[in-house]
């Protein structure tokens, strides 16, 4: 991936193309050495939260999201609700920033809010993962 479509300003030449992995890890929000040592396969089982945000991060498209989610071990199970949250989705959060926004799974399962649903419902990130249900 190009840095430049990331938002990130290239100060410097570089000697190879795409990201840097501190880069990435900023992008994802996750730190460096456990982008390392995902680079290096000496962890074995990234949890969804980091590959979706890793996903994110590297601009997938919902195809290469969800094959990225199988090879991780993710693969959707038919009794299970999936909590993919599409591309499609998050770029309409992004622009409508006027707005308190949340989105849910099929249980109610809150999965993402903007700043603006936070300030005005309370912030979820106060309540535990068990806790964030709607209804």
């Amino acid at each position: 991936m190009d840095p430049t479509a990331a938002g990130l300003t290239l100060n410097a030449p570089r000697r190879a193309p795409g990201l840097r992995r501190e880069e990435l890890a900023v992008l994802a929000g996750i730190s460096i050495e456990y982008v390392v040592r995902l680079e290096q396969g000496r962890t074995s089982n990234p949890s969804a939260q980091v590959c979706l945000s890793l996903g994110r991060a590297l601009h997938l498209s919902d195809e290469e999201q969800a094959h990225f989610m199988r090879l991780a071990g993710h693969a959707a199970d038919p009794h299970r609700v999936p909590r993919l949250i599409p591309g499609s989705v998050y770029r309409i959060l992004d622009r409508l920033t006027d707005h308190p926004l949340s989105a849910y799974d099929a249980t109610w399962q809150l999965l993402h809010w903007n700043p603006l649903f936070a300030a005005t419902f309370g912030d979820p990130t106060a309540l535990d993962a068990d806790n964030r249900t709607c209804c």
